[in-house]
């Protein structure tokens, strides 16, 4: 199996997708909330500017479907390794016609394109965590085994492990890498467990960082040219106790840079709105 992908976090492309007024009173959520999309649309916007003017990434822009309620939470429609991208088979059925726009996106940046055509597979992207050596993917409400066995199949260099997501609604709604060799993890007993669990399964001995709200444990590492390395995470009127262990990472040569509020995914109970890809070297988000 391959080591340390070489430039993992490094990435030159995000995608992401505009929100339909349909996202207020439509969307799939975990519990019964007001989404004021007008804000929403809002902190969308201050999102990618951050992606495009601080980051300086390329931001691919995919309009809007009022049909697809969700369809602004693109993770869930793609895994992207390497030069391919595993167009996936959401577990939620409404869901499924979103990995169409992304399918044209991913094709027209030059990656190879496989598709899920298993009708007994799910998969959604944000139960997928890939640590720059490993893929770990959480078998959820919306993430089944078959599904983890076709992802598995299309990135043969990786190895592949399953863990159980007994609360929350994906993998990564309590999890993410927060660096090289760094999974950040929430504190709550289902995110411990399933922390436990991946410890477990690797033959790769990874460093935590437990912060004590498990929303907060969502974060985007990145390693960017003239940027260094940069936390996209929870800001602290969100989550002021997990935001000062994630400023426990400070150093001299990290940068940390903290997102508008991310009211939108916390209401809904989805990760972060976006797809990071490297055109040059092909890196995963």
């Amino acid at each position: 199996m391959a080591g340390l992908m070489a430039g993992f976090g490094n990435f030159t492309h995000a995608v992401v997708r505009g929100i339909p007024v349909s996202l207020a009173k439509e969307a799939l959520r975990g519990k019964e909330s007001e989404v004021d999309v007008a804000k929403a649309r809002r902190e969308h916007e201050a999102y990618v500017e951050v992606l495009r003017m601080r980051l300086g990434l390329e931001v691919v822009e995919l309009p809007a479907d009022e049909s697809l309620p969700d369809c602004v939470f693109v993770e869930d429609a793609a895994v992207v390794c390497g030069d391919t991208a595993l167009i996936t088979r959401p577990g939620a059925e409404s869901r499924r016609k979103e990995t169409e726009a992304m399918k044209c996106a991913l094709k027209e940046l030059d990656l190879n394109i496989v598709e899920m055509t298993d009708e007994t597979a799910t998969l959604d992207g944000g139960d997928v965590l890939f640590t720059g050596r490993e893929f770990f993917v959480g078998l959820s409400k919306r993430t089944n085994q078959r599904g983890a066995e076709i992802l598995a199949d299309a990135f043969k260099d990786y190895a592949v492990s399953t863990v159980p997501v007994l609360e929350g609604l994906h993998l990564k709604s309590f999890c993410s890498m927060g660096g090289p060799g760094l999974i950040v993890i929430g504190s709550s007993e289902p995110a411990q467990k399933a922390l436990k669990t991946m410890q477990q399964m690797s033959d790769h001995r990874y460093d935590k960082l437990t912060v004590p709200d498990d929303l907060a444990a969502n974060c985007i590492y990145m390693n960017l040219p003239n940027k260094g390395h940069v936390l996209l995470h929870c800001t602290a009127d969100e989550f002021p106790e997990s935001v000062k262990v994630l400023h426990s990472l400070l150093k001299p040569c990290r940068n940390h840079l903290v997102l508008l509020n991310r009211g939108l995914g916390q209401l809904v109970n989805h990760s972060l709105c976006c797809i990071f890809l490297n055109k040059r070297s092909r890196g995963l988000a």
